[in-house]
Order: structure tokens, then sequence, then C-alpha cells
């Protein structure tokens, strides 16, 4: 049966879908610019695997799954930053230690607890049907959270993205907006794991900023520029896992690539 739109979000699933789904997107793609520039982009895909070993402990415990995948993806995203910063481990190789053991204790306390179940399943690869009204609520405490810390927080997290020499010989304390961008961040992961699924989500992170850079080249316009795609990609992939009965994560990355593509192609005619 074909729906139009109106009917389409006449459906309680989907008002709640769009509705945490869009400021989700936003905070992804104003946090993702500054990830990408650091080098540390890979941080979602470290902590969405971090979130589904929160997600596992949580089901097997009988516990509310938010409640328990927001600490604990904040502390790792804190634990490691520290190593990364304070240890001869890189970046890259912490992200790589955390996310594959979060994700090997998830699989482990699955396969223990009775396997895969539903509600796990939706956690992985996304489901707009996941959502409940407190999860709703909640989603958009978080949200404008995050959204007010960085608009707050804008010209220190710039200068820290940019130059954190710089910023500490201005006496900016570089560790402590570095935490802010790791706190955000982790909120970011663990609100879009139930649109996007655990293994998605960093695709929502790092997408918008890098399709914006194709085209865009001031650090004001690429934020802008993946603020707005994001969001579009995000609707556009809900209506269309919607009329497909496709997994909504994976639909929203599709629709993030054919946008990067799109642009690439626009930057390179530009560039002509």
């Amino acid at each position: 049966m074909e729906y139009s739109i109106s009917e389409m979000m006449s459906f309680t699933f989907m008002q709640r879908a769009m509705i945490v789904g869009v400021p989700v997107a936003l905070c992804a793609a104003l946090l993702g610019v500054s990830l990408i520039l650091k080098r540390y982009s890979m941080i979602g895909d470290g902590l969405s695997h971090v979130g589904f070993g929160a997600l596992a402990l949580a089901a097997a415990m009988n516990l509310a799954p938010l409640h328990v995948a927001i600490p604990v993806v904040i502390i790792s995203a804190f634990f490691l930053l520290r190593i990364s910063q304070n240890s001869k481990i890189n970046g890259d190789g912490a992200i790589a230690i955390v996310s594959s053991s979060a994700l090997a204790i998830g699989i482990v306390v699955t396969s223990l607890t009775g396997g895969l179940n539903t509600d796990l399943y939706s956690y992985l690869f996304g489901s707009i049907l996941a959502l409940s009204k407190e999860d709703v609520i909640l989603s958009l405490i978080l949200c404008a959270i995050v959204l007010f810390l960085y608009i707050f927080f804008y010209h220190k997290i710039f200068s820290v993205t940019f130059d954190e020499n710089f910023s500490l010989a201005t006496g900016t304390n570089a560790k402590a907006y570095n935490m802010v961008i790791a706190l955000l961040t982790a909120l970011t992961v663990v609100l879009g794991m139930q649109i996007m699924g655990t293994l998605l989500i960093s695709s929502l992170i790092i997408f918008p900023g890098l399709t914006a850079m194709r085209v865009f080249k001031s650090y004001r316009s690429v934020v802008l520029s993946a603020a707005v795609q994001s969001v579009i990609c995000v609707v556009v992939g809900l209506v269309l896992s919607f009329y497909m009965e496709t997994a909504s994560g994976a639909t929203i990355v599709c629709v993030n690539l054919a946008c990067f593509i799109l642009f690439s192609i626009v930057g390179a005619i530009k560039r002509r």
C-alpha cells in the first residue's frame, strides 16, 4: 500500500524519527568538521562499538539501554582522548584497541545471553521503530545541550581545531576544549545509534564534513554546508527507508554517499 507524505507523517514512529533525526544530524555534522580536521574522525566508529558493548550489557541486565550507554560512551571518549595524548599509542591505535575490545565483549555477552534479539539488531543497523517517547524526550534534551555547548564554545573549538599549539600559547586550555569535543561527540554517537545503528553512526559524523569540503574551503562555509546537507540527507533517508522498507541507517548512508559523489563532481568542475 502506497502512502502520501502526509499519511506517512501521521505515523508516530516517523514523527519520532524526524524529531530525533534532524537535531542528531545537525550535531553530528557540526562536530564532524572539527574531528576530520583534527584527524580524529574515526572516534565515532570507535565509540559506536563501545556503545554496542554497553547495549549488550544493558540487555543482559534488563536495564534501559540509553541509561547504560550514555555514561559508558562518555567515559570511553575521555579515555580515548587521554591515552592518545599521554601515551605512545596514537589516536587511531587507541580507537582500534578500545573499539575492537568493546565489540568483542558485546558479542560474547550477546552469545551468553541467548543471542541477538530484536532490540540489539535494531541498534546494530538502525530502526525508526526503536524510538520510544522517553527516548525522544531524552534525545531532544541532550541534543539541545550539545548544540548550546557547541555554539557557546564555537571560537575556542575553532582555535583548538586549527592550531592547538597556538591556542596553548595564547592561554587557551586546549585539553579542556578537546574534552568538550569528546563529550559532545560521545553524546551524539549515543543519540544517533537508534536511527543509524552502531555500525553506521560514524558515517553521520564523517560524511557531511568531507562532502562539504569537496566544494567549500572556509571553515564557516564548510560547517554551514555540512549542517544543511546532513539534515537533508537524514530526512530523505528516513523517507526512503519508509517507502522501501529498508534499514534507516543504511538508507541514510546511501543518500550521504550520493551527496558526496555529487559534491565531488561539482568540486572537480569548479576547480577547472
